[in-house]
């Protein structure tokens, strides 16, 4: 028997040992072309290009996939990646085609709760990682347990009077109202939560933010971006109230992101718009910061060498 055959006959438990408890101990490992497998849907966690990544891809190339892939059957053929897609992507580097993996029959809440479980201790999470996961395990953990008929309540109370937030609480260790906090993050949009991700926005005024409408948050973005500034929590409050009073519009989104901050320097502020109009379309908020100051270096010469010429 050579060693690919015996590799492939290879029980789970012969390769993992007692750590993966919860697969049958039938489940074999069996290699599959990485052509054949396939991202899950909606998956939330983002495969970084890191040092951590070339490191896993230097693993691979001189030791081999040591831990396999779990993944299922897909309905338009190959697989779907329940855990393993950094190491999909590190085959790939290190230029392996194909992993190991254990092929497990899951209807897709169980799949969504498999794939949550296998990536809820990795280091490094982002908010947005951290947020559409919870999301999707909450939804599934309701699906699962069944919603009592005539329960108004969102989150539903199941397992012997428990809310779903709070089971899933005690399996990530995170207190309800802080997953709920988080899975505020998914009502943001693209621009904002990645701001958020590059820790330029700050985690309590981004979950105030995510209140605002889509059309409200992409004139927030705009006057962020031409005010190269970004909200304190007290400003993101102040504009959720607004919002939910209906008051909430460009230039108010405006004059809370130029007032003056506390230990902030005096400085003017124009707004971009009013500036625009002398430019050609495409100048950029800098481009104009420095022709403005050209402009008044040009005169501070100017009034020096006319009042030299008055002595």
């Amino acid at each position: 028997m050579n060693n690919e055959s015996t590799r492939k006959s290879a029980t789970v438990d012969d390769l993992l040992g007692p750590v993966e408890k919860t697969r049958s101990k039938n489940e074999e490992i069996t290699f599959v072309p990485l052509s054949d497998l396939h991202s899950f849907p909606n998956h939330p966690y983002q495969v970084r290009q890191n040092e951590t990544l070339t490191e896993l891809a230097d693993s691979i190339r001189e030791s081999g996939v040591l831990v396999p892939a779990l993944v299922r059957p897909r309905a338009g053929g190959g697989y779907e990646l329940i855990s393993g897609h950094r190491r999909k992507t590190a085959c790939a580097i290190a230029g392996v085609f194909e992993m190991p993996v254990v092929v497990r029959n899951m209807d897709d809440d169980t799949a969504i709760l498999a794939m949550v479980n296998s990536n809820s201790q990795r280091e490094n999470l982002l908010p947005s990682e951290k947020a559409f996961a919870y999301k999707m395990k909450l939804e599934a953990i309701k699906r699962q347990a069944g919603r009592p008929k005539n329960n108004p309540d969102q989150i539903g109370l199941n397992y012997g009077g428990k809310q779903s937030s709070e089971i899933l609480g005690e399996q990530i260790g995170e207190s309800k109202n802080q997953i709920q906090r988080y899975i505020r993050l998914t009502y943001l949009i693209p621009e904002i939560l990645k701001m958020v991700d590059d820790k330029r926005i700050a985690f309590n005024p981004a979950v105030e933010l995510s209140y605002l409408d889509g059309k409200e948050q992409k004139s927030l973005l705009e006057t962020m971006e031409s005010e190269e500034c970004t909200p304190s929590l007290a400003q993101a409050q102040r504009m959720k109230k607004l919002s939910r009073d209906g008051k909430l519009d460009t230039d108010a989104i405006f004059a809370i992101m130029t007032e003056e901050k506390a230990n902030q320097a005096q400085k003017v502020t124009l707004r971009f718009s009013a500036l625009q109009k002398f430019y050609p379309d495409g100048t950029t908020p800098k481009q104009i910061e420095d022709d403005l100051l050209k402009l008044l270096e040009d005169r501070q010469r100017r009034r020096q060498r006319s009042k030299k010429q008055e002595r």
